[in-house]
């Protein structure tokens, strides 16, 4: 009983003793966003050739993300998201050699700015981002250790990066952010100010190739097609050269290599939109009126390339020379399409 007592006291004296003095809190936890890695957890350091993904949503397409996991040499793929599982990690694993498959869940600006999050993206020879919300990957994600970490990779890792849905709508100079809802291609061109339509120049992703480009996706089969004419006609306001676009089918993948050429895979259509003349303003562009953009029925010279299992040859957006396809214009709040 006696050596209990002792104990105690001794235990008492040390407590007095570490109030009167700081005494360091013990280390604040940083959450773990990953949702699991499937592979090796020893990071390896590959030959990577760098190019872009732009999928347009639904069933993924094989193809081209076997093509990312080829341009990786072999290395660790990272996927990156705001919603959803990891899902990805073993059908990714299972279209080709690689290291490893890790998921990250950055759903909030601490976890943005979260040192080890930007480190394992860093640290990626590939990187894809899921579909979602593109209205939070934008709010969570800008001026974030998370779009240094992207940019490190896309300007001086040059590793292959690409994304669906959600993710394929956030690679553009320009971005609908989607943040007040759809917008809807009949009620935007009746009023190309509708409050849904919100398009900003985003710096979140700058991808050299993509420079006064917007991207869109699901697209036919949401009948996109005259709200994106109506995103067109939004940065023809502010960019000096020829706005562009690349809308993208669902169960469909654009891939672009470093020089520009593309190539089309999957079930549906990729569509490459170009200004025809920007010098020529837009004939009626005003709050409250509907959408004129006319210049004789060839307001937008545009491409349209069907998919395929081996890949169809895209246009090429380093040079947009865009052989046949045809004119979009806009008269009245009508979309008109003529062959050219």
């Amino acid at each position: 009983m006696s050596k209990q007592i002792n104990q105690l006291l001794l235990f008492l004296l040390f407590s007095l003793s570490c109030s009167s003095q700081d005494v360091t809190s013990p280390p604040v936890l940083v959450p773990d966003y990953s949702l699991g890695r499937v592979g090796s957890a020893t990071d390896v350091e590959t030959t990577t050739i760098p190019g872009l993904v732009l999928m347009g949503g639904s069933t993924d397409v094989d193809n081209a993300l076997a093509w990312m996991v080829e341009k990786s040499g072999g290395g660790d793929f990272v996927v990156i998201r705001v919603t959803g599982g990891n899902g990805y990690n073993t059908y990714i694993q299972g279209l080709g050699e690689l290291n490893s498959v890790e998921t990250l869940r950055i759903d909030s600006k601490e976890a943005a700015n979260d040192p080890k999050v930007a480190a394992i993206i860093k640290n990626a020879e590939a990187l894809f981002i899921a579909g979602g919300d593109q209205s939070k990957y934008i709010a969570f994600w800008s001026g974030s250790k998370v779009q240094e970490a992207i940019q490190y990779l896309i300007n001086e890792k040059k590793v292959p990066v690409g994304g669906t849905s959600a993710g394929c709508a956030i690679m553009g100079d320009f971005v609908f952010t989607g943040e007040r809802g759809s917008a809807l291609s009949e009620e935007a061109l009746v009023n190309p100010f509708d409050e849904k339509v919100t398009v900003i120049n985003s710096a979140l992703i700058d991808y050299p190739l993509l420079e006064n480009t917007i991207t869109d996706q699901h697209f036919a089969e949401r009948d996109r097609e005259g709200r994106l004419v109506v995103f067109l006609a939004h940065m023809a306001r502010e960019a000096e050269a020829a706005v562009k676009a690349i809308a993208v089918d669902e169960k469909t993948a654009v891939c672009i290599e470093a020089d520009g050429s593309s190539q089309v895979f999957g079930l549906g259509n990729a569509y490459y939109l170009l200004e025809s003349d920007a010098q020529n303003a837009i004939e009626k562009f005003e709050p409250g009126e509907s959408l004129h953009w006319y210049h004789d029925g060839k307001a937008l010279i545009v491409s349209i390339i069907a998919g395929g299992v081996l890949g169809s040859k895209g246009v090429n957006v380093r040079s947009w020379e865009i052989g046949t396809g045809e004119f979009w214009s806009v008269s009245e709040s009508k979309l008109l399409r003529v062959e050219r």
